[in-house]
């Protein structure tokens, strides 16, 4: 069974396997500021590279967090913006904020 065919056992292991990931969260971040163009993402996620961008972007429109508009033009134009199921995990981003600054010094020295 790969990866992404194992059993899910409970809804909140739904939610962290569509947010896992090195850059999901940030990219969702600056999606929800507004729509982006990858240069733009590229731009405000450093460290991230265009490969594994792209790799990500594929990921969550295939998941269904955002909208990936082309359009007919040249040079060629790209946009991305989030779907009504991304904005929705705004508020359950917003928790785990504010969870990891309330627990951030416990957490922290049990994790050295």
């Amino acid at each position: 069974m790969g990866r992404r065919e194992k059993k899910i056992g409970c809804p909140a292991e739904l939610t962290l396997r569509v947010i896992e990931g090195r850059w999901k969260i940030s990219i969702l971040s600056e999606l929800f500021k507004g729509t982006k163009r990858p240069t733009q993402l590229h731009k405000s996620l450093l460290g991230i590279t265009h490969k594994v961008l792209a790799q990500q972007l594929r990921q969550m429109e295939k998941e269904g967090l955002i909208y990936r508009t082309p359009y007919r033009e040249v040079p060629p134009k790209v946009e991305y913006s989030l779907s009504s199921t991304g904005k929705s995990l705004h508020a359950v981003l917003d928790a785990m904020d504010e969870w990891g600054r309330k627990h951030r010094q416990i957490v922290s020295e049990l994790l050295l």
